[in-house]
């Protein structure tokens, strides 16, 4: 069974993240799947709009910690990198939809797409302080600019949940929409989308997108700091811990 569902009809690539018994939490094969995908209609003049959402409960749990703590050398960072990359570079309309669960870079992600839709019981969070680690994906930019730097230091510094309704009132959501209407809601937008002459879209995205060269300055030295933390003893404590199933020892974890 693939983690990672692609699918182009209508002039729309849809990616479907498919592995709902770990509440879609994604490993470095699914990123580099993603990655893949998007880079694949990236001059195809046939595809239009592009569509992320999860299967099963939730979006997105984020990160496998299982997968990510037993890399060596955190061999998974090129294939988060690989598909960070291609999404924040990605020419075509990006449309997410979210529901449940959206997790770290379940989240972050939101901030690189174009319409983002969810269901009034999606609960967000970014949990990166309380790994021991840093912001990534250019959140740290990102979400001062979209939400203001006192709900982006609120949401990254205490790493503590937020509501659809919170992330709709500070920027991160185009529309909270009930559950039972959101596959038609979003497959309305990308008929309208589908519908618009391609150079204009390609266009107007790039226009809208014009910090691009700021965005991927950012994530290169969160990249950096990212890497630098996965060293400390905080986030070596809260690794074993998660994996053991254990408190975090608050003297380890500073």
């Amino acid at each position: 069974m693939s983690y990672v569902i692609t699918e182009t009809q209508k002039q729309c690539l849809t990616i479907t993240l498919n592995r709902t018994d770990k509440k879609n939490a994604l490993t470095r094969e699914m990123y580099q799947d993603m990655a893949n995908a998007i880079l694949g209609v990236k001059n195809d003049n046939t595809t239009k709009v592009v569509v992320i959402k999860g299967a099963g409960d939730c979006f997105t749990a984020g990160n496998d910690i299982n997968d990510f703590a037993q890399q060596k050398d955190h061999a998974q960072v090129p294939e988060t990198a690989a598909f960070m990359r291609a999404l924040a570079a990605c020419n075509l309309p990006i449309i997410a939809q979210v529901h449940g669960l959206a997790v770290g870079i379940g989240t972050t992600l939101l901030l690189h797409c174009d319409l983002v839709y969810a269901t009034p019981d999606t609960r967000f969070v970014l949990p990166f302080i309380n790994l021991g680690l840093v912001p990534e994906y250019a959140s740290s930019y990102l979400l001062p600019k979209v939400a203001g730097h006192i709900k982006a230091a609120e949401w990254l510094m205490l790493g503590e949940p937020f509501s659809a309704a919170d992330a709709y009132q500070f920027g991160i959501l185009t529309k909270i929409t009930d559950v039972t209407e959101i596959e038609q809601t979003v497959q309305t937008t990308v008929e309208k989308l589908v519908a618009k002459p391609s150079f204009s879209l390609r266009q107007t995205k790039a226009l809208l997108k014009g910090d691009r060269e700021h965005i991927n300055q950012q994530m290169n030295e969160e990249f950096d700091i990212f890497l630098e933390a996965l060293s400390t003893s905080a986030a070596q404590e809260a690794f074993d811990a998660f994996l053991k199933k254990r408190p975090i020892n608050p003297e380890r974890f500073k």
